[in-house]
């Protein structure tokens, strides 16, 4: 049986929950091997002036050009990579590979909004990495930011983020609501067909990784086949498993538990269609 193949191109998180370390985990625990390549190392401590450490383009440019060496990854995502400089070189090497599966994460902010994404990098990220994408990932503020400060505060405004996001040129999006009150609500729309994904709310802070394993899960399960209606089904099933059973940090929020898809699996999410 052959493995399928999955890379991550994002940031390193010091604590281990986000970034490339849970997308690691996500793809292991999806049965898909992991390739990463380095964009940025988040470390922010109290006792150092500087939390992000970003890396310099002919390091990144070096992991790109051993994982194209491979010539047989199944899918790719993206998560944070910062600067029109990176995105521009990452956007630039994605155009000389033949991977088919294409996963953006626009990540923008931190888990206590510090900003990943540099100012001047958002037209980059719009024009040469998003129109590339099989799709995209946004939550509600990194929907907000794409539409030029749209508020979207409701069900509603989900589905118009969607519309409107389509437009920047990926196959699909994925707006995700976990903002909203009320359950977990995400929106998957192709153009043609408008998808709820509903999970039950889990009162809990320890949410950290969820959302860069919810973009890896969907790059994994992309990687070993499925279409992209169940990947993101799974992918779901795989993060709401997670958030129930999360593992509590002490100095701060914890991260998802990536195992507890595979050990105790995930019925609570159901999809619905609505007009598109």
């Amino acid at each position: 049986m052959t493995l399928a193949k999955a890379c991550s191109v994002a940031g390193a998180a010091a604590r281990s929950g986000a970034g490339i370390q849970a997308d690691l985990k996500t793809f292991q625990e999806l049965g898909v091997y992991g390739f990463t390549a380095i964009t940025a190392i988040n470390a922010k401590h109290p006792s150092k002036e500087q939390g992000l450490f970003i890396q310099p383009l002919d390091a990144i440019e070096a992991q790109l050009l051993i994982i194209n060496e491979q010539d047989d990854i199944d899918a790719l995502k993206t998560g944070m990579l910062f600067s029109k400089e990176i995105i521009e070189l990452v956007a630039n090497w994605l155009q000389t590979t033949s991977i088919q599966n294409i996963v953006v994460d626009p990540v923008m902010f931190g888990k206590f909004g510090s900003p990943l994404l540099d100012f001047d990098a958002m037209e980059t990220l719009k024009t040469k990495l998003i129109p590339q994408a099989t799709i995209i990932t946004p939550n509600m503020p990194e929907a907000s930011y794409l539409l030029g400060g749209r508020e979207i505060q409701s069900l509603e405004d989900l589905q118009d983020a969607a519309r409107d996001l389509l437009q920047l040129g990926p196959k699909y999006v994925l707006v995700k609501g976990g903002r909203l009150q009320g359950p977990a609500v995400d929106i998957l729309y192709d153009g043609n067909k408008m998808l709820k994904l509903e999970a039950p709310r889990i009162d809990t802070i320890h949410t950290n990784g969820a959302g860069c394993s919810y973009s890896a899960a969907i790059t994994a399960e992309l990687a070993k086949g499925k279409p992209i209606e169940e990947a993101v089904l799974s992918a779901k099933q795989f993060v709401t498993a997670g958030i129930k059973r999360f593992i509590p940090f002490e100095f701060a929020p914890g991260m998802i538990d990536h195992r507890a898809y595979k050990l105790y699996g995930e019925d609570e999410v159901t999809v619905e269609e609505l007009e598109a």
